[in-house]
């Protein structure tokens, strides 16, 4: 029996318990923020588990993370929804977000012949290092079917060739439509457009092989061995539609050495790309990135 044939192993949860939620308030700091964050929800009978705050003195932004729990929530989340409207958008004026945790987030992965962070990323999944549930996995090759679909992740071939990307965009946004929450490239080696990404309404996580801005284009650990560098990293960002400028989620580094090759470069930055991608897509996954402007306050 085959690899692809065997019945896939079953996935490891982790979910959140059914009572947990999040909520996410930004805005602009003033007294009794955090007072009237914690009131309203002693008020519901709510018991807070972490409350992580970051005030921004230059620009008076405010930006605060709360997990709290409390029993029958999926039946006191609109009423609680309905308050925070009332008491913290009206008269704090602040944004909110406000969700069950246990309901996890839908992503879906993008990929190509590099494998390294994709089967990473279905592997912690696999174990219950991920809280998300995996909807689709789509490369523009079809390499790495037979390894994902043993994780029983639906596979899709979609071929993005040439110049002209729409046919194959199309094809991503019909897929993508109302099945997904956030989007992870995973190495995908190619450049989305600014229509798809305005299109797809979600956010994407990219992971880039270095510090950025460094040996942007091909051959990079060519580039930074040539160089002699002594650090290589990875960099996980959120995309915009400036290529590898988004906000920037996670960064990592390893010390290298001038009798290291370019084969022991390209091995020990695929050991940092998928830490740092591993650790953006959690986070991301627990609502612990806030996104300001063009960077991110992240309550890891």
């Amino acid at each position: 029996m085959t690899l692809a044939q065997q019945a896939p192993a079953p996935a490891i949860q982790r979910p959140a318990p059914a009572h947990h939620a999040s909520l996410i308030v930004q805005g602009s700091d003033r007294v009794g923020i955090v007072g009237a964050v914690g009131t309203l929800l002693s008020r519901r009978g709510a018991n807070i588990l972490s409350l992580d705050q970051h005030s921004v003195p230059d620009t008076g932004a405010f930006f605060q993370r709360t997990l709290f729990s409390l029993d029958g929530l999926q039946a006191a989340l609109p009423d609680i929804r309905q308050e925070l409207r009332e008491e913290l958008a009206k008269d704090y004026d602040l944004d909110f977000t406000l969700r069950d945790m246990s309901v996890p987030k839908r992503v879906a992965i993008f990929a190509s012949k590099s494998d390294h962070c994709l089967l990473d990323l279905l592997w912690r999944h696999r174990r219950g290092e991920l809280p998300v549930s995996i909807s689709m996995v789509i490369s523009n090759h079809p390499d790495t079917a037979d390894e994902v679909r043993a994780f029983g992740i639906p596979f899709f071939h979609v071929p993005s060739m040439g110049p002209d990307k729409s046919a194959a965009e199309a094809e991503h946004l019909r897929l993508l439509q109302d099945n997904v929450d956030f989007v992870v490239l995973a190495r995908y080696m190619q450049i989305l457009s600014g229509d798809f990404i305005q299109q797809v309404g979600v956010p994407i996580i990219n992971i880039h092989h270095s510090f950025l801005p460094a040996f942007i284009g091909a051959g990079p650990y060519n580039k930074a061995k040539e160089r002699g560098v002594k650090l290589i990293g990875a960099t996980a960002h959120y995309v915009t539609e400036d290529l590898d400028e988004g906000p920037i989620i996670e960064q990592d580094v390893v010390r290298v050495t001038h009798a290291d090759t370019t084969a022991d470069l390209k091995r020990r930055g695929a050991d940092v790309e998928r830490a740092a991608l591993s650790r953006a897509v959690l986070w991301h996954a627990e609502d612990r990135v806030i996104r300001h402007g063009n960077h991110t306050i992240v309550f890891a």
